[in-house]
C-alpha cells in the first residue's frame, strides 16, 4: 500500500538544504533507486511517497541527514552508508526477503528450504554474502538471480563475474582467443544462469556493451568498482592473498557474493584456502553474510545428494579435506 510521508527539516537553509539534496539531486535520486520511493520538496518541505513499510524510514533517514550537513558536506559515500544502515533494518523485518523471493522480470525465484531462504535474505540484506557449501545448493544461481534483480532495478550499473582459473593447469595467455573466450569455460555454470534469467541475446548484448564483465581473479588487481554486483565463484580456489585482494576490490554502490565449497579444493596440497581463511577471519562481522550449505539443500537429481553425503561421511571418518 502506497502512503506519503511529510517532513519539515529545520531551521531552513538553502546551503544545508543544497548539501542534502546533492548536485543535480544525485542524492535524493541515489535514496529514490535503492528504495523505490518518490521524493518531492518545496523549500525545507519534503514529502516520501512509497511502499508504507519504507517512506517512514526515508523520511528519518532524511532528518539524519539534514542533521549531518550542519556539520560537514555530504559526500555521495556517507549517503550511502547512511542508506545501506536503513535497508539492513528494513530487510530484517521484509516479508518478502524472509520468505527467499527474488523478483525478475522474467518471473519470481524462490528460495527452496531454510538455507537458501537465509541466502536470499542477506543476498539482499548485506554488500557482503558467503554462500558456502556443496555442489547443486543452488549458490551460484541465487547469486546471479539476486544479481539479474539488482540490475534490472538499476541498483547496480553492471554485472562482474570472477572466477579463479585454477582447474586447467594453464595460464590464461597460453589459452586460444580473446579474455572472455579464456575465462568462458569457467565461467559457464553463471552463463546457464543468465541465459535463463536473460535470455541468450540479451546476455550477449550486455556482454558486448560491457554492462556484464567476465574477468579472472588475476585481473582484478588494482582495481576499484563502484556500482557492480560482483560474484566470486568457485572460491575455494582462491589462495588467502587472492581473496584479501578480491575483497578489498569493490566501492560506493556495490555488492559482493563469494560462493564455493570448502570440500573441493583444488589448490596444491601447501597453499590453504583463501575461502576456508576468510570464512575464519571475517566471521565475527556482523555486516558480512554468511550461509553454509549442507546435502540437504541439493537441488540437483537425487543421486548427487546421496553423493555428496557419501563423501561428507567419508571425510568426517579419514579427516581428509
Amino acid at each position: 500500500m502506497s502512503e506519503t510521508s511529510s517532513i519539515l527539516l529545520e531551521p531552513a537553509n538553502n546551503m544545508r538544504l543544497a548539501n542534502l539534496c546533492g548536485p543535480m539531486n544525485e542524492h535524493i535520486r541515489e535514496i529514490e533507486k535503492r528504495t523505490g520511493v518518490e521524493i518531492t520538496h518545496l523549500s525545507n518541505q519534503f514529502q516520501v511517497t512509497g511502499d508504507a513499510n519504507i517512506t517512514v524510514r526515508v523520511a528519518e533517514l532524511l532528518k539524519d541527514l539534514y542533521a549531518t550537513t550542519a556539520k560537514e558536506t555530504l559526500k555521495a559515500e556517507l549517503v550511502h552508508l547512511n542508506l545501506q544502515q536503513m535497508l539492513n533494518d528494513k530487510y530484517s523485518s521484509d516479508m518478502e526477503h524472509a520468505t527467499g523471493i527474488v523478483n525478475i522480470r522474467r518471473g519470481a525465484i524462490k528460495g527452496r528450504g531454510e538455507h537458501q531462504r537465509e541466502y536470499l535474505s542477506q543476498l539482499n540484506k548485506y554488500d557482503v554474502t558467503f554462500g558456502i557449501g556443496p555442489a547443486g545448493t543452488g549458490k551460484t544461481y541465487l547469486a546471479v538471480a539476486s544479481a539479474v534483480q539488482a540490475l534490472e532495478q538499476e541498483k547496480v550499473q553492471r554485472l562482474v563475474l570472477v572466477r579463479p582459473a585454477v582447474e586447467a593447469g594453464e595460464k590464461l595467455g597460453f589459452l586460444p582467443g580473446d579474455m572472455a573466450q579464456k575465462v568462458d569455460p569457467y565461467i559457464r555454470p553463471i552463463y546457464d544462469a543468465l541465459y535463463e534469467m536473460l535470455g541468450f541475446q540479451q546476455v550477449n548484448k550486455l556482454i558486448e556493451n560491457n554492462v556484464i564483465e567476465i574477468a579472472p581473479l588475476a585481473y582484478m588487481r588494482g582495481r576499484s568498482l563502484n556500482e557492480s554486483f560482483i560474484i566470486l565463484d568457485e572460491a575455494q580456489n582462491t589462495t588467502v592473498e587472492q581473496m584479501k585482494m578480491f575483497l578489498t576490490r569493490f566501492g560506493y554502490g556495490s555488492r559482493v557474493v563469494v560462493t564455493g565449497d570448502i570440500t573441493q579444493v583444488d589448490l596444491p596440497r601447501d597453499k590453504k584456502s583463501g575461502l576456508k581463511h576468510a570464512a575464519d577471519v571475517l566471521k565475527n562481522i556482523d555486516s558480512i553474510g554468511f550461509t553454509y550449505f549442507d546435502s540437504k539443500d541439493v537441488v540437483r537429481h537425487a543421486m548427487v545428494q546421496k553423493i555428496v553425503e557419501a563423501f561428507e561421511d567419508y571425510n568426517k571418518k579419514t579427516g581428509d579435506r
